[in-house]
């Protein structure tokens, strides 16, 4: 028999990009509910980061970033970018992984307002 294993509706038939995707939505919603302003800001999934262009600037061989930031110009709105396999590689479990999501959303948006990642959610570094 061939087919897919689980109906579409089914969290099984995700994508690990699809459910990347997901975790990185549910902390931007969290962010927004305290700092509506994120509402102008694109929110973005890379696979991993360039080697060239304005996020990928600035890193060196020794570290790949998890996720970066471009301010706003031309018309075009600021951007927060995760990289979805460094944080995949660094993590282990979905619980860890939203973790660690959440964690580089909070600094890149911290980032873009010029703020501290703790003025950002207070429960920044908590476990």
């Amino acid at each position: 028999m061939r087919g897919p294993i689980a109906p579409p509706q089914v969290p099984l038939a995700a994508s690990r990009a699809e459910t990347f995707a997901d975790l990185v939505q549910d902390s931007v919603e969290r962010l927004e509910r305290r700092w509506p302003q994120l509402a102008d800001v694109d929110f973005l999934v890379l696979d991993v980061p360039r080697l060239d262009g304005a996020a990928g600037a600035g890193w060196s061989d020794e570290t790949v970033p998890l996720g970066g930031t471009v301010a706003a110009r031309e018309g075009r709105p600021a951007r927060v970018v995760v990289y979805r396999r460094p944080v995949e590689i660094r993590t282990k479990g979905r619980d860890e992984r939203a973790a660690l999501v959440h964690e580089v959303v909070v600094e890149q948006v911290a980032d873009l307002l010029g703020l501290t990642p703790e003025t950002v959610d207070p429960r920044y570094g908590e476990d």
